[in-house]
């Protein structure tokens, strides 16, 4: 089995690096929690009747990378992976063909094209996404690393649930 990786964010980076260190830290958090469970108990909703488990807060946040990183900021035209107007919280509702694996390869592939849309931009560059106003870079990166330690929050409430690891 392998360990999870999680490096610690920078104490004395420049701005730019600390935002990036910080994503990297609650990304890799988010990993810890999910580790050495299997498909059954990452599927698990522990908190009836919340349906949050960490398989899809997993899927969630490979929507929120999609989403900022790729349509708002890189203003690609790519559609949701799970969700749809019909099943606003899709990537909670699991299908027979949705896999573990494909659900974390998904996520991980939405980081690595986050990072390739970041690359080289600007944390003051100016996005407009229509109908919501403007953004700068640095303004995702802070979102996202709200998003992911709020999430982190709850995967650390579940994940204590489902088998009493806790941790930080």
């Amino acid at each position: 089995m392998t360990t999870i990786e999680r490096p610690d964010p920078p104490r004395t980076a420049d701005e730019r690096t600390s935002l990036e260190g910080w994503l990297d830290f609650h990304r890799a958090t988010l990993a810890v929690k999910c580790e050495g469970l299997d498909d059954k108990r990452l599927r698990e909703a522990s908190a009836p009747p919340s349906e949050l488990t960490l398989l899809g807060l997993v899927r969630h946040m490979a929507e929120v990378e999609r989403s900022w990183f790729r349509r708002v900021l890189a203003q690609e035209d790519v559609p949701p992976i799970w969700y749809s107007d019909q099943d606003p919280d899709g990537e909670f509702h699991f299908t027979d063909g949705d896999t573990t694996e494909g659900s974390f390869a998904v996520w991980r592939t939405e980081i690595a094209k986050a990072k390739e849309a970041a690359a080289g931009r600007s944390l003051d560059d100016v996005i407009t996404r229509p109908g919501r106003g403007d953004y700068n870079l640095r303004w995702i990166y802070l979102h996202m690393i709200e998003e992911y330690a709020r999430h982190n929050g709850h995967a650390d409430l579940i994940r204590e649930r489902i088998d009493g690891v806790t941790g930080d």
